[in-house]
């Protein structure tokens, strides 16, 4: 199996719409392990807020790039892409069936399409002053002075996105060079499945807000508690959709009930932009409504996928 290049399944899909259960199901019926395309559950100790498979779900098929960082700690581009191909790889050559599975865009596709991420070291010095000329003078003025020195970065990316911005001038004042130009893609030659999934809106809303409760019930606010006691409320691990607003909660600023709010109409509006990454008309997706699935049919397909 290991002789020719590997075949990837790979699952994208906005949050909450059931890839991880998708995963499990395949993953069990063809031998698959899952490469986490997730940028929150690299962290460890945050579980219930990033939904991370359980230890019981993970005995049935193991998971890897989960809880491989502390909090405190950060986890670049590169280094991911890095982790995430020597992962596929290595269980390929096991004669087993990867899965990257995911709804962080920016990992899929650094890895599918073999993105080259400039190897610029943080600098903590840098980050702080543009960071502090953001709050200034509003996240727009950053944009435009990427805008300035780099056009083509700053046309790929969204202005509020302001910890990409700032990476992205940060590049460039260390490398000498805008990171667009730095930016290669060399695509692995791995042979993909690529499959979304999706639903109705309401419908999907209605599991977000699902999730959010269940969330709650299973100890959101005791686990965000927990991490306070030993990191930053200012970490980008603790910007995390729910650990944001669970903090505002702890500290006074909103109520249990508003925090609840906030949490799933933030997460509502995450999911309009991982839309933007996993694209309803793009060819390379194999999309699938998830209420409406012919499931026997699906593993049909990857049955002969893999043949």
């Amino acid at each position: 199996m290991s002789a020719e290049p590997p075949r990837v399944l790979v699952i994208v899909g906005p949050t909450a719409v059931g890839k991880t259960a998708l995963a499990l199901r395949l993953g069990q019926r063809f031998g698959g392990e899952v490469i986490s395309a997730d940028s929150r559950q690299v962290y460890r100790y945050m579980d219930i807020g990033t939904a991370k498979a359980t230890p019981q779900e993970r005995a049935l098929v193991p998971h890897h790039l989960v809880d491989i960082v502390d909090p405190d700690e950060e986890l670049t581009l590169a280094h991911y892409r890095a982790l995430a191909t020597e992962a596929i790889e290595a269980v390929w050559a096991r004669g087993r069936l990867p899965m990257l599975v995911g709804g962080t865009g920016l990992y899929i596709w650094a890895v599918l399409e073999g993105w080259t991420i400039p190897e610029v070291p943080p600098d903590p010095s840098l980050r702080a002053a543009l960071e502090e000329e953001a709050r200034q003078k509003g996240y727009a003025a950053l944009h435009t002075r990427l805008a300035e020195v780099d056009p083509t970065a700053a046309a790929r990316i969204d202005p509020r996105n302001v910890r990409r911005v700032i990476r992205a001038l940060e590049v460039y004042y260390r490398a000498g060079a805008p990171i667009s130009r730095l930016q290669r893609r060399e695509p692995p030659p791995y042979r993909t499945f690529i499959l979304g999934l999706t639903m109705p809106r309401p419908a999907l809303y209605a599991r977000i807000d699902a999730r959010v409760d269940r969330m709650i019930a299973q100890g959101l606010v005791e686990e965000v508690r927990w991490l306070r006691a030993r990191y930053a409320d200012d970490l980008p691990a603790m910007s995390a959709l729910g650990y944001r607003q669970i903090v505002q909660y702890l500290r006074g600023e909103v109520s249990l009930e508003e925090a609840i709010a906030l949490i799933k109409r933030h997460t509502r509006r995450f999911v309009r932009q991982q839309y933007n990454w996993f694209r309803l008309n793009d060819p390379r997706i194999a999309w699938i409504d998830a209420q409406e699935a012919d499931w026997p049919a699906l593993e049909a397909r990857l049955a002969q996928f893999l043949e």
